[in-house]
């Protein structure tokens, strides 16, 4: 059976809850053929990659799932691309707040996730949520999450494909592209109704309608090998 590493942040910003961590609580143990892997992940810089890197060597997923709040947002949103950048809005939950700094000084300016990201919002939808791919996972613990992850899975589990391309009539010109053999990636969920109490402005999910988003996404890990190829770009 095939293992997916399914990893969720603690309340950060004086919230009494993330509904990122509460919503994993509950997702199955077990989706189609994939055993899922529960790992609550501090809500903090370089500590955040740490443990879930230490995770991944200790459980050799073939497939990395990290969940976030977004507290603003009204869709369940896998995340499309993480950049190189930390650039904290407020602390961290041990008063870290790096700005302008680079995640790895030898990462690529961004990673894109290796999971089926449309397929994802897709499915979400497919069971009456609402959904939407997002092209940027902010630049907090978020997107340091994320890029740390897909970042180590490239320096670490990449399997190197060797290519030609005809550079004139009479000579090849040699290249390598890198897949990483264990495939990851990211998803936002909105605010729970209880956290917007005081926020009456703010969208929310119930609990039971992020679960369900999270493990319809979670299906297509396993069904779709690729991604689907549907026109989901924005004019801005």
């Amino acid at each position: 059976m095939k293992k997916l590493l399914l990893t969720a942040f603690t309340p950060f910003d004086g919230e009494r809850i993330n509904p990122a961590l509460e919503a994993v609580k509950l997702v199955k143990d077990k989706i189609g053929k994939l055993k899922i892997i529960k790992l609550e992940v501090p809500t903090v810089f370089g500590k955040s990659i740490d443990t879930v890197r230490e995770a991944i060597e200790r459980e050799r997923p073939d497939f990395v799932l990290s969940i976030g709040q977004a507290g603003g947002r009204a869709e369940i949103t896998p995340e499309r691309v993480a950049i190189n950048l930390n650039d904290a809005r407020i602390p961290d939950n041990e008063g870290n707040q790096p700005i302008d700094e680079p995640i790895f000084s030898d990462g690529e300016n961004a990673y894109f996730s290796t999971l089926p990201v449309k397929a994802m919002v897709e499915a979400i939808r497919k069971e009456g949520l609402p959904s939407s791919l997002s092209n940027s996972a902010g630049t907090y613990v978020c997107n340091h999450l994320m890029y740390g992850v897909l970042y180590y899975l490239d320096k670490n589990y990449s399997l190197k494909k060797k290519s030609f391309t005809e550079r004139d009539s009479s000579s090849l010109l040699f290249s390598e592209e890198s897949s990483s053999v264990v495939k990851a990636g990211f998803i936002h969920v909105p605010y729970i109704p209880e956290q917007v109490k005081d926020k009456k402005e703010m969208p929310a999910l119930p609990l039971s309608d992020i679960v369900r988003g999270l493990e319809a996404a979670i299906q297509t890990v396993e069904e779709n090998e690729l991604d689907l190829k549907k026109a989901f770009g924005r004019e801005c």
